[in-house]
């Protein structure tokens, strides 16, 4: 119970900030730019789990930081998973029709629509970092290797880069592709930006390179975790599209139990790496176990 009320009132303080940033700079749904304003607020809300930024949070907090302190970083890699989010879900991509139990951007919108509305919240994004600086006593050298650390996460390194793999691999077989490949794939698509918005937190929170090595070795083990786990899950999805539904995935290569193996493994190994930290991690320890179990 008492990790319900933690993952309940940080997706609220993240929810707020959230809003609170189309306000003041505002964004609101008037004006020449109302449809592509509304667009970016639509695929915000309603919320989804909103795990990354409460990753970022809890990576904070167990360094000794202040959740306040790294909502703005919270708030742009949420909203730069949103944008990956409104791109996947496009024909040319995924062709998905629905996202977070509503019609997806260019579903609701139209493609042109959705194409720049994910361009803004990513471009947005990346003019949230500056109010790290200003909201906490962190350097300016530190705020770089933070934005360094986010825009590999976001490039041919790690997202775009996955999704690209991903898009090749759909020409293949099964049989073609082995599980190294696509836990190649999955760390780049996946993966990536969840480390990013572990280790975004706590190094805007000061963490110390022990803390941080720590935390980068519990990053890699969930973030595959968390793929696993939503590729059993999409075999149960009917939203899915046809593209999507169509892919290579863990269960496809493993079985199924084998799957829920491997993410319990993964998910073991991400609660190990965290032996150095006292109850201040303990909100990452608990994210670990609601990776393995979730239902959605």
């Amino acid at each position: 119970m008492k990790f319900n009320i933690y993952l309940e009132t940080r997706r609220a303080l993240i929810d707020h900030a959230l809003e609170t940033f189309f306000v003041e700079r505002q964004r609101t749904k008037e004006g020449p730019f109302a449809i592509l304003y509304e667009a970016m607020h639509y695929c915000l809300f309603p919320s989804g789990k909103r795990l990354r930024p409460i990753l970022t949070c809890a990576a904070a907090e167990s360094v000794g930081g202040e959740t306040q302190d790294v909502l703005p970083i919270a708030c742009a890699i949420e909203m730069i998973h949103t944008y990956s989010l409104i791109h996947d879900d496009l024909p040319a991509m995924d062709d998905d029709d629905y996202r977070r139990g509503q019609p997806s951007c260019h579903r609701k919108y139209d493609e042109a629509t959705a194409i720049l509305a994910g361009d803004a919240l990513v471009t947005e994004a990346f003019g949230l970092f500056s109010e790290a600086r200003k909201k906490m006593n962190i350097s300016a050298e530190t705020l770089l290797e933070i934005i360094e650390d986010v825009a590999m996460a976001c490039g041919t390194s790690g997202m775009i880069g996955g999704q690209h793999l991903d898009i090749q691999f759909q020409k293949k077989g099964d049989d073609e592709i082995n599980y190294p490949e696509l836990e190649f794939l999955y760390i780049r698509k996946t993966g990536n930006l969840i480390l990013a918005a572990i280790t975004s937190g706590a190094k805007a929170a000061g963490g110390t390179p022990e803390q941080l090595k720590a935390l980068l070795r519990y990053g890699e083990n969930l973030g595959l975790a968390f793929q696993v786990v939503d590729d059993i899950l999409d075999m149960a999805d009917n939203y899915k599209g046809p593209i999507a539904q169509k892919k290579v995935s863990f269960p496809s290569i493993l079985s199924l139990d084998e799957a829920r193996q491997r993410s319990r493994e993964l998910a073991s190994r991400a609660v190990e790496a965290l032996s150095l930290f006292g109850e201040k991690a303990n909100p990452l320890r608990d994210l670990a176990e609601y990776v393995v179990e979730r239902k959605e």
